[in-house]
């Protein structure tokens, strides 16, 4: 049956919400946040509207474009993404709240579209319009559709909510049939948790309910003992790394296992799950930086790694806005995330990270139709935690603690003064091969309040290890922005310290001073020497409180004279800076970031911006290099 647009619909709100105004950030790094933005829930209310309106306008209306018609066309991908018709639920919601039939005028388009382009005989939806695309993500499309017939009802046309019914029961006989613990990657089964549970109970059909359960206690048992990290995003999902480490990714932990782990816990009033997962988001919590950006610099998936979060996946404010009651705390990390978020927008949709606009890189619409769903979630969920008084709690990441390791993903955070900093050496990728996250010892996110980072990590080589779910990069100037020491001998093979597995790091001190020693070597991404033999190196970080200095020492080798050290400096076109021999700064608002180094340095390629840009995570640099085998670097802001 094919529905018209206005027989989705049965009748319509009285009234219409107003609009609460929040002031975006000025600076999306900004630690101060306008006051007028802490009530969580009017910033999500006014931000889902905005995000409505920059998907209605994105909607395809041209019937003559039959395979696209209906659908949300991608500015960045020139296409209509499968999942785009998740978008239904916020449509249904705002049509309920203010009465408004454009939405569900659009919500009929995007399930038609849906019917004839992704829906198969299996009961399963592709991620992609294509044959043969995969179709794990029928599980996300379930829990959309099912919280909109929950939630939205009582305003369908009777045969539309007949059919949806119908529709739910095969997609979960899907996912039924077919998902386990082993079946892609964690978030798959975990987030089955929640849809089985969600649709048995509307339907009520125990075993569905009964399968929700068996999925989320096994669940638990993914949890690493020792920090408390969901683990499983990379196979195998129960091998340890040389090092003892699992394939723990941060970006879809706190956007869609964790929250849907708290969906099912307060949907089944399960404790036990609910007790496990407090503990979990509290580890997870650790890696938020003050302005409400995720610190994922060392995920095994961090190649979909944005600064706000991940690109793909709903967002972190369902798991830490409902469990608020459990830790006030956790009401601020989903304010300040979603105060970044709103950032982060322009034109009415969600670009992929804070220097996307200033880069002129296309805005993706999968970040906008999914981020939406985590807002609507909140919304239109009975439990609501009470608002809180932000300003009299602390985020982990605003308290200066000094130095914390966290060894399930041999990383180590640093907090000393206003700097905060990240360095890992964790050995798990996603792929066999060491060119996805960096490790090494590497510095993958040097941060303060003024500047926000000032040195982030990415991919050691940008790749589409997802096509479908990622933006492709063709400027030929691109770089990864992760600080190395490289040595280059010709062709497209690099030996670095930041895919060293097998580095090694330690604490220490220098004239009584903590530091953070590491030595690595320099391999290429399958952890070969270069032909002449090994090139040892050695990075150390001093963090005084007033500056971080790092020392970076490679030892004499065949290769003197053709290694570098190499600092993409994290800045915004739009800033202005003063480049000399040895010395960088950079005006960032009312402050100065300033870099001085003991060698000379030497100014890489850049764009006619001055910069080069990397996906991950959405920003800007200036690429600098030290040609020589000693250098001492002092990083200031003042």
């Amino acid at each position: 049956m094919t529905l018209s647009r206005r027989s989705f619909i049965k009748t319509t709100a009285i009234g219409t919400a107003g609009l609460i105004g929040a002031a975006p950030l000025a600076n999306a790094f900004a630690l101060t946040i306008p006051p007028v933005a802490d009530d969580l829930y009017a910033l999500s209310d006014q931000l889902m509207r905005q995000w409505a309106k920059g998907l209605l306008a994105l909607q395809v209306l041209d019937k003559s474009n039959t395979d696209n018609y209906g659908g949300l066309y991608c500015p960045a991908n020139k296409t209509v993404h499968g999942r785009g018709s998740d978008a239904i639920y916020p449509f249904y919601h705002l049509a309920q709240k203010t009465g408004d039939s454009k939405y569900t005028d659009a919500a009929a388009l995007l399930y038609n579209w849906m019917k004839t382009r992704v829906s198969q005989p299996d009961g399963s939806w592709l991620n992609e319009p294509v044959k043969g695309s995969w179709k794990g993500t029928t599980v996300f499309s379930s829990i959309a559709l099912a919280e909109t017939l929950k939630n939205h009802g009582s305003i369908m046309d009777n045969s539309f909510k007949t059919e949806l019914t119908d529709r739910l029961q095969k997609a979960a006989d899907y996912v039924y049939s077919n998902f386990s613990m082993e079946y892609g990657n964690i978030n798959y089964p975990v987030t089955a948790s929640y849809a089985l549970s969600l649709i048995g109970t509307m339907l009520d059909i125990p075993k569905y309910k009964d399968k929700g359960r068996e999925f989320a206690h096994a669940a638990l048992k993914y949890i690493t003992r020792k920090d408390g990290f969901i683990y499983g995003e990379g196979h195998p999902n129960d091998k340890a790394s040389p090092k003892g480490c699992f394939s723990v990714d941060l970006g879809y932990n706190v956007e869609e296992s964790l929250p849907s782990l708290v969906l099912y816990g307060l949907l089944t009033k399960d404790e036990e799950v609910l007790d496990a997962v407090t503990r979990s988001l509290r580890t997870h919590m650790e890696f938020m930086l003050p302005d409400g950006g995720w610190d994922n610099s060392w995920g095994t998936r961090n190649y979909k790694w944005t600064y706000w979060g991940s690109r793909t996946s709903d967002g972190c404010q369902a798991a830490y806005t409902l469990m608020a009651g459990r830790d006030p705390r956790f009401y601020k990390v989903a304010l300040r995330n979603t105060q970044l978020l709103q950032a982060c927008t322009k034109d009415n949709l969600l670009y992929g990270g804070p220097h996307y606009v200033s880069h002129q890189v296309p805005v993706c619409v999968h970040h906008t139709f999914c981020h939406i769903k985590a807002l609507t979630t909140i919304l239109d969920h009975e439990h609501q935690p009470a608002k809180v008084n932000v300003d009299s709690i602390q985020l982990p990441r605003e308290e200066a603690y000094g130095i914390r390791p966290f060894s399930d993903i041999q990383t180590w955070l640093v907090a000393k003064g206003k700097f905060r900093a990240t360095i890992t050496g964790y050995d798990r990728q996603y792929k066999e091969t060491s060119d996805g996250h960096a490790t090494g010892g590497a510095l993958t996110m040097l941060w303060h309040p003024k500047t926000g980072p000032i040195f982030a990590g990415s991919m050691n080589q940008y790749q589409l290890l997802e096509a479908d779910n990622m933006q492709p990069d063709t400027d030929p100037l691109s770089m990864t922005l992760t600080p190395r020491i490289e040595l280059r001998l010709g062709g497209d093979t690099v030996f670095t310290n930041i895919n060293d597995l097998g580095a090694q790091i330690e604490r220490g001190d220098i004239s009584g001073q903590e530091v953070i020693k590491t030595r690595s070597k320099l391999v290429d991404k399958n952890q070969q020497n270069p032909p002449a033999g090994e090139v040892n190196c050695q990075v150390t970080y001093q963090f005084t409180g007033e500056r971080v200095i790092i020392r970076y020492n490679i030892e004499k080798s065949g290769y003197d004279g053709q290694t570098r050290i190499i600092l993409p400096v994290v800045s915004r076109s739009t800033e202005k800076f003063v480049f000399e021999e040895t010395l960088l700064r950079v005006n960032k608002n009312k402050t100065t970031l300033q870099i001085a180094s003991s060698a000379k340095f030497t100014a890489m390629p850049t764009t006619s911006k001055g910069r080069v840009f990397n996906f991950v995570p959405g920003l800007e640099a200036i690429p600098l290099s030290i040609d020589q085998n000693e250098a001492t670097i002092v990083i200031e802001v003042v």
